[in-house]
């Protein structure tokens, strides 16, 4: 049972960084708390819900998403898979 929990706790951890790394693209636009209007035309990140993060990023990725940073975005999530949308996601929601 420790061990189990001890892998949790590092898988938790590793998932964080990864999360931040995966992050690190977004800061210039987003802030680093995802507390700005990117380019003053975005939501806030910081307040949306995980859920609302993967499926605007799922839906910049296959273009069903998004206003006038429509392509801009694609072009930011077009390399991530689902796992790393995921990731990203729960690192941002995370900062509420």
């Amino acid at each position: 049972m420790k061990t189990l929990l001890l892998m949790l706790g590092i898988t938790s951890i590793l998932a964080a960084a990864d999360g931040a790394a995966l992050y690190n693209k977004c800061v210039s636009c987003h802030g680093a708390t995802g507390e700005k209007h990117a380019l003053n035309k975005s939501k806030i990140i910081k307040e949306m819900s995980k859920e609302e993060i993967v499926t605007a990023l799922k839906g910049y990725k296959d273009g069903s998403y998004g206003g006038p940073m429509k392509a801009l975005m694609k072009g930011q999530v077009a390399s991530y898979d689902d796992t790393q949308i995921d990731t990203v996601a729960e690192f941002i929601a995370a900062k509420k």
